[in-house]
């Protein structure tokens, strides 16, 4: 099985607070304390990479396992790792310098300001053959709506309730503000140049979309597909689920560009493309899996959590010739309970403050670290 998957490695965007879930800054210190961790411009968040894995086995533990080191880390200084991908109880208006002397960091505060203070999950497929990249790039894009749906965990900013389930996303500056679906390596290659000539990018990482081919030394050497829509994910086993369902397709878009990559399989152009996917981000992120959506096949209007159903059902005779179906399960029970945007606006709804589900989503966090966690109650 391992020759027929991907490598897949995870960028992890976490945010630190007090137990009693306001945001508090000490990134630089805890980068300085502790291998493996780097800052964000915002002292308040901060980042750690996992090793390239074929196999889903060892990845649980190497998610949690840099989250346990931090934890005891932080609890040494009465603190914690808090859920949820944007400045919940913090101050959104305030930035907080983690490096006040790097030069990029300060365009970006200059630029954009706490916008860009989120946390959130990045997903990385090696995939070094460069046509099926971009072939796998094309159908991601097209569908990173409903992955964002699926991870959907700021619905709060501020000590307020914003009325949508990823406020990450729509506060966050895309950028530059349109990105095509790219028809090859050459078309991205002289698209960057553009961009870098016409200062719409600032340098070659300076690409802040759904979906992004990335590598070690872009725009000429690519090696992975790297997914950044999505929320941070503090369940592992419901990350892991939505890895398989993005691995899946783009196996699937790999094997068989004529029935699922867009250019070749859908009725619209690709600059409709480009609008369509670009408008059913932003609606996935107000209203996830509720969300009226339209497939890139033909614009047809449908719900994102039958979209999703429709998808699980055309991946399962892969996942169960890999092996793999079972980690499917963690987004059926998403499907059926909701996402933790969901649960949390629920539990608000039935009389719980902000500071107590934030802080049962600390308690659940730690539980799973301590292999203890169980999603149980609207507030996990």
């Amino acid at each position: 099985m391992t020759g027929s998957l991907l490598l897949k490695g995870f960028e992890i965007e976490l945010f630190t607070g007090n137990p009693s879930g306001e945001n508090v800054g000490i990134a630089a210190e805890a980068a300085r304390a502790l291998e493996g961790f780097v800052t964000e411009p915002d002292n308040r968040n901060l980042e750690y990479i996992t090793a390239p894995e074929y196999n889903y086995a060892p990845l649980s533990e190497a998610l949690l396992a840099p989250r346990r080191q931090l934890r005891a880390w932080l609890e040494a200084r009465a603190l914690t790792l808090l859920p949820g991908s944007t400045l919940s109880l913090g101050d959104p208006n305030r930035f907080e310098r983690s490096n006040p002397g790097n030069a990029y960091h300060s365009l970006i505060e200059a630029t954009y300001g706490t916008r860009v203070v989120t946390a959130s999950i990045h997903i990385n497929l090696g995939i070094d053959d460069t046509s099926a990249l971009f072939t796998a790039l094309r159908l991601i894009r097209c569908e990173a709506a409903l992955l964002l749906a699926l991870s959907a965990s700021s619905p709060f900013l501020g000590g307020a309730v914003t009325g949508v389930h990823s406020q990450r996303w729509l506060q966050f500056p895309l950028t530059p503000s349109s990105v095509p679906l790219f028809q090859d390596h050459g078309h991205y290659i002289r698209w960057v140049d553009e961009q870098l000539q016409a200062g719409t990018m600032h340098n070659v990482r300076h690409l802040w979309t759904s979906v992004r081919p990335n590598g070690p030394s872009r725009p000429l050497d690519l090696n992975r597909l790297e997914l950044r829509i999505c929320d941070l994910i503090t369940d592992s086993g419901l990350l892991l689920a939505v890895t398989t369902l993005l691995e899946l397709r783009v196996l699937m878009v790999i094997e068989s560009p004529e029935r699922f990559d867009p250019f070749r399989a859908s009725q619209l152009s690709p600059e409709q493309l480009q609008s369509l996917s670009d408008a059913n981000d932003a609606a996935a992120a107000r209203a996830s899996l509720d969300a009226p959506l339209h497939h890139w096949r033909d614009g047809r209007s449908l719900l994102c959590r039958d979209w999703i159903a429709e998808l699980c059902e055309t991946v399962s005779p892969l996942a169960e010739e890999l092996g793999l179906i079972q980690q499917l399960e963690p987004i059926h029970r998403v499907l059926q309970d909701g996402n933790q945007a969901m649960r949390w606006l629920a539990a608000v709804n039935s009389g719980a403050t902000l500071p107590e589900v934030l802080q049962a989503g600390i308690r659940t966090m730690a539980d799973e670290e301590r292999g203890e966690a169980e999603q149980t109650g609207v507030l996990g």
